[in-house]
């Protein structure tokens, strides 16, 4: 069985200031710095932020039931803005998913706002259907909210009128 779920986060920041923080380590600096009672910790286990960098998160307690995960980046196009990365361990493989992948696509609206659309597409044997209800992108919009309102506060700040 296989599903996917999506959400649109409207934020009013250009789209090439929100990709700056979504494109590689850097969403991960902004969550350890300021949220990590919110989304948990981030820390690189490999790589540079590229394609193949493989991250372990810990959840703040509580979080869906899940400790921790780890995901490897495979999609990072700067042309199109997206960003796909995979579970390769914990998380959402624990309970039972074949595969769990995440993806960020940052779409310009117009010059001073965007859209982070944020999907998950998984796969899961058709006899543990009842565990696909847990698939979810409640995670990737806290996550959303919590460093969109930290990056228009950044912009803002960055671009006030004298």
């Amino acid at each position: 069985m296989k599903g996917h779920l999506s959400h649109d986060y409207h934020l009013e920041v250009p789209a090439p200031v929100v990709w700056d923080t979504y494109r590689g380590l850097e969403l991960g600096k902004v969550v350890n710095q300021m949220f990590q009672d919110v989304v948990g910790t981030i820390e690189v286990v490999q790589g540079d932020g590229g394609v193949g960098t493989i991250l372990k998160i810990t959840f703040p307690p509580g979080s869906l039931g899940l400790s921790y995960m780890k995901e490897i980046f495979i999609k990072a196009d700067d042309e199109q803005r997206v960003k796909e990365s995979e579970v390769i361990e914990g998380g959402f493989k624990d309970v039972g998913f074949d595969v769990y992948r995440y993806r960020f696509q940052i779409i310009e609206k117009n010059g001073e706002s965007s859209i982070i659309r944020s999907s998950v597409e998984y796969e899961i044997d058709d006899k543990l259907q009842e565990i696909a209800s847990q698939a979810t992108t409640k995670q990737m919009e806290a996550l959303n909210e919590v460093v969109g309102k930290y990056l228009k506060q950044k912009w803002d700040s960055s671009n006030k009128k004298p």
